[in-house]
């Protein structure tokens, strides 16, 4: 599996998000939760073992509020318009650091089954989180959260999904 794209299908014919769609789609201003929108789908869509899932059957579920990982989420399932998506904060802990995994669950659904993806430790960096959570930030801080958000999609990218987000099944019918 290619680590910077993923495929699903529109009315039985496959379909190919590569990172620049979903960047351009996006408008890039949060490109790490853009690779997290991308690796937890991976991550999710791959247990299914049977090729491309139809994309307008996928369900979602994230304490993910970013819009990076909304957009990513949305441009390969249409989730948010066809009213699938759903934020619910509470399903994380409060920090990604201190009450793993912040906001970096994703439920996804599709028919009966429910596989629940979370980050591993170590792929979000402390200042990453503290200097997120600033009410306000200087013109340095701003550049420096800047810079860790490119970081953070640069070195995520060429790493396997699951290497980063652990999945396990949480309902089966």
């Amino acid at each position: 599996m290619s680590t910077d794209s993923i495929t699903v299908l529109e009315n039985g014919q496959p379909l190919t998000f590569d990172l620049a769609m979903l960047m351009a789609y996006h408008g890039g201003g949060f490109p790490g939760g853009v690779v997290h929108g991308l690796k937890a789908m991976q991550a999710g869509f791959a247990t299914r073992g049977t090729g491309p899932l139809p994309r307008r059957d996928i369900h979602v579920l994230t304490a993910f509020a970013g819009p990076g990982g909304r957009d990513a989420v949305e441009c390969v399932t249409r989730a948010l318009t066809d009213g699938r998506y759903q934020v619910d904060r509470s399903l994380g802990g409060k920090d990604v650091t201190s009450d793993p995994p912040g906001p970096y669950l994703w439920r996804f659904t599709l028919g009966d089954t429910t596989v629940e993806v979370t980050i591993r430790p170590g792929h979000v960096r402390p200042e990453f989180v503290s200097l997120g959570a600033m009410p306000t930030r200087n013109e340095a801080e701003n550049a420096r959260l800047e810079f860790l958000k490119r970081e953070m999609a640069g070195r995520l990218l060429p790493l396997p999904a699951t290497d980063i987000y652990e999945v396990r099944s949480i309902s089966a019918k």
